[in-house]
């Protein structure tokens, strides 16, 4: 079953997210993975986000997913996302009611 890695943030360092981002393409690439948006303006509709900026990437699992967050590669560079902005992210699989 499909999973998406969703993060939504405010970049307060775009110098270290862009260092952060030519990491993190290639580790997603070599996990797999697909991009499916990145919306830097994305529009919200319901509830307060920490920021526009909307990332959904596409995995063949929650299993893949998980693999790729928690590869050395992508570990190398996460640091820099995460100092960078502020928001979260969240694996969810395409149907789990449960």
């Amino acid at each position: 079953m499909a999973a998406y890695f969703i993060a939504q943030y405010v970049v307060n360092d775009p110098a270290l997210y862009a260092e952060y981002r030519g990491g993190a393409g290639p580790s997603i690439q070599a996990h797999g993975g697909e991009l499916i948006s990145f919306d830097v303006a994305a529009e919200t509709v319901e509830g307060n986000p920490p920021g526009s900026q909307t990332v959904i990437l596409k995995f063949d699992s929650a299993q893949a997913a998980r693999a790729w967050y928690e590869s050395a590669e992508y570990q190398a560079v996460v640091g820099k996302r995460l100092s960078a902005t502020d928001g979260y992210a969240v694996i969810a699989q395409s149907m789990n009611a449960g």
